[in-house]
């Protein structure tokens, strides 16, 4: 069976500023998140591979011109109302908005920040499949290091866990990719895929432009812009070569079908 690739952008206004205490106009916060879109859109096209966007409702509502971009031939999930701020009813509120501005069903949704969300609630909410987990330790982030590192079933909520390696829990996304030389993330990517048959991948916008005037940590700066989008072609073309892209609701519709086979022989 081929392994597949699961890779997703969280498409969100630029709010890290104000982690670190500035503030940053909503013009600018989506005007830059849109610019890296544009740019990230370009490359699927060139490469043809289809990925899924967990995207607020505050971009959706702001950039229409871009979501129409996304369902045109990707998945649109949801990444909540706001990225800063949430409260439980976000949760059903965020799918009917981007349903409505869509015109298809939301099925899949992401907790920004990878912030803790119980499962039966997203379920209720009339999502199909989650991916709000990354099971790594981060510092002065997260401690995951003994979560589910592969997908599994809370209920009929499907799972999927951000990927990482096997044993030492190399962690696969966005800022270990800046982080990383090519090679070393390809051999540990290379792990995931054979191991586990899927790698769950994701990045945000905004890291495709030029962050370098902001005043911003230095890993969160590091990479940024143009030399990141080359970066990731490469990768990406490396990828086709050994996997299936396929969006984060085909999986999971797999993964649940499978499941109910395993439950019912």
């Amino acid at each position: 069976m081929t392994s597949k690739v699961l890779f997703s952008l969280d498409v969100e206004e630029f709010d890290i500023p104000e982690e670190y205490g500035q503030k940053v106009d909503d013009r600018v916060k989506v005007g830059l998140s849109a610019e890296g879109l544009t740019l990230l859109l370009d490359l699927l096209e060139e490469l043809d591979v289809n990925v899924t966007c967990f995207t607020t409702v505050f971009f959706a509502r702001s950039r229409p011109d871009l979501v129409g971009r996304i369902i045109g031939r990707h998945e649109l999930a949801s990444h909540g109302v706001l990225h800063s701020a949430f409260v439980p009813d976000d949760l059903r509120d965020s799918r009917l908005e981007l349903e409505k501005l869509g015109g298809m069903p939301v099925q899949g949704f992401r907790m920004p920040r990878f912030k803790a969300v119980d499962c039966g609630e997203i379920l209720a909410a009339g999502y199909s499949y989650s991916s709000s987990e990354n099971p790594i330790w981060l510092p002065g982030r997260y401690s995951n290091f003994f979560r589910p590192r592969l997908p599994y079933m809370s209920g009929e909520l499907v799972n999927l866990p951000v990927s990482a390696t096997p044993a030492i829990r190399y962690p696969l996304f966005w800022l270990s990719f800046r982080h990383s030389p090519l090679g070393l993330f390809k051999k540990m990517s290379g792990w995931a895929l054979q191991t586990d048959g899927y790698l769950n991948i994701f990045f945000h916008p905004w890291e495709f432009m030029n962050l370098k005037e902001w005043n911003l940590p230095a890993p969160v700066k590091y990479l940024s812009g143009r030399k990141l989008l080359s970066k990731l072609a490469a990768y990406m073309v490396w990828l086709k070569d050994r996997a299936e892209f396929v969006t984060c609701s085909f999986f999971a519709d797999g993964f649940r079908e499978t499941n109910r086979r395993g439950r019912n022989p």
